[in-house]
């Protein structure tokens, strides 16, 4: 598809102006996807990795079979609809469900042994060790993800980890997949107060703070933006994105800025996103073990302002 046949675009509720300038399509790099030192230079420079067709794709269509029986358990798709489709039940909204990762051994299978493995141990040439826990998101009809980084929530260790996002599905423009700011891992100095910050992190010596850790909320949301041109606008690029289909992977560091479409259709998006890391080096200790406390109480951590 070229820029000139594009549906309508959205992020969190705003359309994207699609002109060449502000707008563009990830770069492919199937080609070189054996080509490690090809592959390390291109996610230098261009602070992503897009690779289709990277995963086989009837093995990612049997965990999404896994995960839509789940969502049709639990009363969330379309009683009259195919449960494989994914489509929503008319009322519900859908968005993290990260239950649906636990205790689903084709998904670990797929994300956390096999190709991905081996793929990061020579992309980071070094033995890997993986997150424990799972980010899996089923997004439903609407908004999308808004601009951030993913620094700012596991940043605790290393930052030189990795995320992989998988689209379980094909997922079109209109339903919405991920898309990142072109050059943005280069615009860390001009975002570096963004960067620097910890969405668990809280001030001990401000009571309505404390407050909020103890309800298991957030004082800082971890969001660069609720506006996506404006953004854009802000720190220069074009949006990046594609139409993904079911095998393809996208993988990047944690001072990229992404977002995701505005789902436009009635049916669920279905994604994860995974964390690895060279073995040898510290480790967030709110994503791993038999059951990571993540952005629970236990995750929090105070400090005087």
């Amino acid at each position: 598809m070229s820029i000139a046949t594009l549906p309508p675009i959205y992020s969190y509720g705003h359309e994207l102006d699609t002109d060449s300038s502000l707008f563009g399509f990830l770069r492919d790099s199937s080609d070189a996807a054996g080509d490690f030192d090809e592959l390390r230079v291109r996610l230098a420079n261009d602070g992503y990795l897009y690779l289709p067709g990277y995963l086989d794709r009837e093995e990612v269509l049997g965990v999404r079979k896994t995960l839509t029986d789940r969502l049709a358990e639990q009363g969330l798709l379309h009683p009259d609809r195919p449960v494989f489709d994914g489509v929503a039940r008319p009322g519900n909204r859908t968005s993290f469900k990260p239950d649906l990762a636990r205790e689903n051994p084709k998904l670990k299978e797929l994300i956390y042994s096999g190709r991905l493995i081996s793929f990061y141990t020579d992309l980071f040439e070094a033995p890997i060790r993986h997150y424990d826990y799972t980010w899996l998101r089923a997004v439903g009809p609407g908004r999308g993800t808004n601009p951030h980084c993913d620094i700012v929530y596991m940043g605790r260790g290393t930052k030189q980890h990795m995320t992989c996002w998988i689209p379980f599905g094909d997922v079109s423009f209109e339903l919405g997949g991920l898309m990142i700011l072109e050059d943005s891992h280069q615009k860390s100095d001009r975002l570096r107060s963004y960067l620097e910050r910890d969405v668990d992190e809280y001030c001990e010596n401000k009571a309505t703070q404390v407050e909020k850790a103890k309800k298991e909320q957030w004082v800082f949301s971890g969001s660069l933006s609720h506006n996506p041109p404006v953004l854009r606008e802000s720190l220069g690029g074009r949006w990046l994105t594609t139409e993904y289909r079911a095998g393809d992977i996208l993988t990047f560091g944690m001072n990229l800025v992404h977002a995701s479409l505005d789902n436009r259709t009635d049916r669920i998006r279905l994604s994860t996103d995974s964390r690895y890391q060279r073995a040898s080096e510290s480790v967030d200790e709110r994503w791993i073990g038999a059951n990571p406390p993540g952005h629970t109480l236990a995750g929090k951590r105070g400090r005087i302002c």
